[in-house]
Parts: structure tokens; C-alpha cells; sequence
């Protein structure tokens, strides 16, 4: 027999409600009850990551990411709107959570076992890949050719670590936004610049003079990071089936064709 999915969430509140009542010592709310309660969501989101996070010439925070969190704050909250953003970046996002932050993080950030150990993830809500961005007048034709090149990375990302790991003799340097090293490698002060492809796709966008490399040497499944503990639970097992109702209703492929409409075709060598 097949339960109704409000049933299923009803069902796990519960479990996870008379788990606490057998506890002597009184617990804290769960962070799902404490939204329920606020009235609003707290996520933290990216403010340099075209098109997943960014802000636009009106100063308003647009994006993939913006996008789904603002599906989950109506599927929990029945408004769109009821949702704070808070500015994220690679190097930060994982502490954001940890303290308390925020509720979660939407932002670009890769489901790994490293991460794992720290914090909660959702089941993945895209999935990216590792690319290449040079200017168009480049020496530089595919990935080998980065031996021994000055490389640019956002600290604290999949794409430092993996770059890091294939090649040992480059140089690498590290900036706290992918703005700020979009702006180094524009500066002329690397050679190429590495992250996910969704990133270098927003980047080319806006500046033709750069191309994205052909190949793509990792995978990237995205997902939404939770503090790890009880008090998260009901919110993630939630988070996990509302993401899953947006893979089946077609959300989250309308969301990648409103922000990425030509990302399998975009300027690359």
C-alpha cells in the first residue's frame, strides 16, 4: 500500500517527536518546528555565482539557487517569500552552517565524503562538472596543456583540491569569490581559471573574450548543507522529498533551462 507523501512527513514528525519525549533531559525544538514557528526560512546562498547566485544591476539576489529555495520556502511555508538570504562563499559556507547560521546553504557547494563528516547533505540537486576558462587568444587548448601554468581558483572549493592533485607543479592561486578571481585571471595575472562549468557558463555570458575548455575532468552533484544532529532531521528528510517532487513535477528542469538555457552549447573550444 502506497501512504500519501504528507502522510510519510506527518508520520516522520512524529517519530521524531516521541524520540525526544523519552529523553530525562529537555530538548531543544527541531530546526523544522523552529521555521514552522519563525515564519520564514534562513538560507545561505553564493552572491558571485552566476547564474546559481548573484545579484543584479537592482541590487536583488537572482539565481538557480535563489529559485529553489524559494520553492522550498512555498512547499514549507506555502510563500515564496517567506525566506532570508544571507551571503555565502566557498571558504565560509561550511561554518555558516555549522554556527548556526542559517537553516542550510544553496550554494554550488559538492556533496564529498570530506564534507560529509562535517555536515549533513540533501540527496544532489544538479549536477555540474570541473572546467577550464581562458581567453579566447590562449595558448592553452585542453586541460594537458596546464602543466606548469598559473592556475586561479576559489579557496576552499572541490576545484582547488582536484586541480592541486593533477597538477602539483602549477601555480595556484587562491581568492576568497569567484568574482575576485574572475577579476585576476582578466587582470592578466594567471594563465586559466578553474571551477564548475555552471560558473564559468555565467562568467562567458557577460565577457565573450573568454571560452570555457571542451573537457570536463569531474563530476559535481550539489547539494544543500545542513548542520549534522537530531535537531536537522525532520527539515532534511522534508528538504528530500519536496526535491524530489521538483525532479518529478519538471521544476528542476525548468530552473536549468531559465538560468542555463544553452549550457551544452556555449562557447567553448
Amino acid at each position: 500500500m502506497k501512504f500519501p507523501r504528507k502522510f510519510i512527513l506527518v508520520f516522520i514528525s512524529i517519530l521524531f517527536i516521541v524520540s525526544l519525549t523519552g529523553c530525562a533531559k529537555k530538548q531543544e525544538k527541531d530546526l523544522f518546528t523552529k521555521i514552522k514557528e519563525r515564519g520564514k526560512i534562513i538560507a545561505g546562498v553564493r552572491y558571485d555565482a552566476r547564474p546559481f547566485g548573484f545579484v543584479n544591476e537592482d541590487q536583488q539576489v537572482r539565481g538557480f539557487d535563489i529559485d529553489l529555495c524559494r520553492e522550498i520556502a512555498y512547499r514549507i511555508l506555502g510563500n515564496r517569500d517567506a525566506i532570508e538570504f544571507q551571503q555565502v562563499t566557498s571558504s565560509n559556507r561550511i561554518f555558516s552552517i555549522t554556527s548556526g547560521a542559517v537553516d542550510f546553504t544553496a550554494a554550488t557547494m559538492t556533496i564529498t565524503p570530506k564534507r560529509a563528516q562535517i555536515i549533513d547533505f540533501s540527496n544532489p540537486y544538479y549536477i555540474a562538472g570541473q572546467a577550464v576558462m581562458v581567453p579566447k587568444d590562449s595558448e592553452i587548448n585542453d586541460i594537458s596543456d596546464l602543466a606548469g601554468k598559473r592556475i586561479i581558483v576559489s579557496l576552499g572549493s572541490t576545484s582547488e583540491m582536484n586541480i592541486r592533485q593533477m597538477f602539483p607543479d602549477a601555480e595556484i592561486l587562491g581568492f576568497r569569490t569567484y568574482t575576485d578571481a574572475f577579476s585576476a585571471l582578466r587582470a592578466g595575472r594567471g594563465d586559466a581559471m578553474t571551477t564548475d562549468d555552471t560558473i564559468i557558463y555565467g562568467f562567458i555570458l557577460e565577457n565573450p573574450e573568454f571560452i570555457m575548455l571542451k573537457e570536463r575532468f569531474t563530476q559535481e552533484p550539489y547539494g544543500l548543507g545542513f548542520k549534522k544532529g537530531r535537531e536537522t532531521f525532520v527539515l532534511r528528510e522534508t528538504i528530500d522529498m519536496i526535491l524530489e517532487d521538483l525532479a518529478r513535477d519538471g521544476t528542476l528542469t525548468r530552473l536549468k533551462e531559465k538560468w542555463m538555457p544553452d549550457l551544452d552549447n556555449s562557447n567553448n573550444v
